[in-house]
């Protein structure tokens, strides 16, 4: 869709597709393949005329994604591999792959806007939600810089979904009723948590219940500087703080917030899973979807984690700035305060927040306009 605009507005077009995955190991052997999308990748740039070009990134994609969402995961953090898709192959392995075609820009099918202003005589890039607002993308892309941004288009940003089904109905191109990419980024339709366990290797741990009331009276403090830490980091959790209901697979499995396959019965509401300790191989759960442990007030991102796509609204230590913060995709907006200090930036919300995670990406807006984000600590 994002080929035919282009094309519709006079440009000059070269499709380029990407190979990232080509593992069939086991359960990653998945209905949709690459060669399938290559194929309909191919019958849309035939439709529209225009020349087609396959490019083998699959070593890039597992050392600069897959490997490092494996170690997270081991490391008891829950990462984000389609940020880290486009930051580290789309808007880089990939771009430099387009640019030996001496191409000017690259444009991808992301629901989301670019515009251009001007400060101090110099060109800033502005990266804009899209349009429609159950398809905005630009958290995905809340990683990229100034120099990346510069070479992108996103032609089908002004668009609502609906509008692009039909148009690509009206012009009959190939990928008109294909449904929407599931699954990890570019690896296909596979369950990831199959896919961990094909790498990560199962360990039985103990399920501990965390009752609601230890963690209400634990949660008794004043929004103040002098609470921040608290404020902001999850709670640390003790194997004496509850009591032991079941044993797991694998504490790196598991991710906050998460309730399914938690496989234990006997409880009124659903058990949901509150912390992780990787170290010791604990799950800490608790019942219902209101516990207090699922909620916190803020969350902290070190200093060396900051990312400003805007480089002239950085915060300097000690400055505090109010704006609208995401936690995660298709989340809504959430008003918020960042208060800059030497060791990170401790986030501050006006309401509770459900199942922050560390590893995941916190973006902060202005308006529609996607500031900067940083990994959760």
């Amino acid at each position: 869709m994002a080929a035919y605009l282009l094309k519709e507005q006079g440009h000059d077009l070269i499709a380029l597709f990407m190979v990232n995955w080509h593992e069939r190991v086991g359960n990653i052997t998945s209905a949709c393949t690459w060669e399938e999308d290559a194929l309909i990748a191919q019958m849309v740039a035939k439709k529209l005329g225009i020349p087609f070009h396959i490019v083998d990134l699959s070593v890039d994609y597992k050392k600069r994604v897959v490997d490092y969402m494996f170690a997270e995961y081991q490391a008891g953090r829950t990462p984000n591999p389609d940020v880290l898709c486009n930051r580290e192959i789309k808007f880089d392995s990939f771009l430099d792959e387009a640019l030996k075609f001496d191409a000017d820009f690259v444009a991808t099918g992301h629901y989301c806007r670019k515009s251009e202003i001007e400060v101090n005589g110099q060109t800033i890039h502005q990266l804009l939600a899209g349009k429609d607002p159950n398809k905005d993308q630009s958290y995905f892309l809340c990683q990229l810089n100034q120099q990346q941004l510069s070479k992108a288009m996103f032609p089908v940003g002004e668009l609502l979904k609906p509008d692009v089904r039909r148009i690509a109905r009206e012009q009959n191109l190939p990928t008109a009723e294909r449904k929407d990419s599931q699954g990890i980024c570019f690896v296909g339709k596979v369950d990831l948590p199959t896919f961990l366990q094909q790498q990560l290797k199962p360990k039985v741990g103990n399920i501990i219940e965390i009752p609601a009331s230890f963690m209400e009276k634990k949660k008794q403090l004043d929004i103040s500087e002098e609470n921040y830490r608290k404020l902001c980091f999850p709670f640390p959790y003790k194997p004496w703080n509850g009591e032991v209901i079941g044993e797991h697979h694998g504490a790196h499995f598991y991710t906050i917030g998460q309730r399914k396959g938690l496989n234990i019965g006997g409880h009124k509401e659903p058990l949901f899973v509150l912390g992780t300790d990787v170290q010791r191989n604990i799950i800490y759960v608790g019942e219902g979807q209101n516990h207090p442990g699922l909620l916190r007030r803020g969350l902290f991102v070190t200093t060396n984690e900051m990312h400003w796509i805007r480089t002239d609204l950085k915060m300097q230590p000690g400055e505090k700035r109010e704006f609208d913060i995401r936690i995660r995709y298709r989340q809504p907006l959430e008003k918020g305060t960042i208060h800059l200090k030497e060791d990170g930036a401790y986030f501050i919300f006006e309401e509770e927040q459900r199942g922050i995670t560390s590893g995941q990406f916190a973006a902060w807006y202005s308006g529609d306009e996607l500031i900067g984000s940083g990994v959760i600590a």
